[in-house]
């Protein structure tokens, strides 16, 4: 099974938990928010990472993306290259 999911990756927790505020109070939009701060280049794309199977991602990224529902938005996911927040799409 594949999912599709777009991200924001950013340095530390602190940056995280702020931006997870402001799309839970819809003060910003995710791809919006994805291509000002994202240090992914898929932030250019609005967070985009298309679509990916098990065992193509980092495991606890993986792992926050398969729990999540459509539409949701994770909690900040740490691996080695920072912290994500996490919007499954598809």
């Amino acid at each position: 099974m594949q999912v599709r999911a777009s991200h924001i990756l950013v340095e530390n927790l602190e940056q995280a938990n702020m931006i997870k505020s402001q799309l839970l109070s819809q003060a910003a939009d995710f791809a919006t928010m994805a291509k000002q701060v994202s240090r992914c280049p898929s932030g250019q794309n609005g967070g985009d990472l298309g679509l990916f199977g098990k065992g193509q991602m980092v495991k606890p990224f993986e792992d926050a993306t398969y729990a999540l529902e459509i539409g949701q938005v994770s909690e900040p996911v740490q691996t080695q290259f920072g912290f994500h927040i996490i919007h499954r799409t598809g």
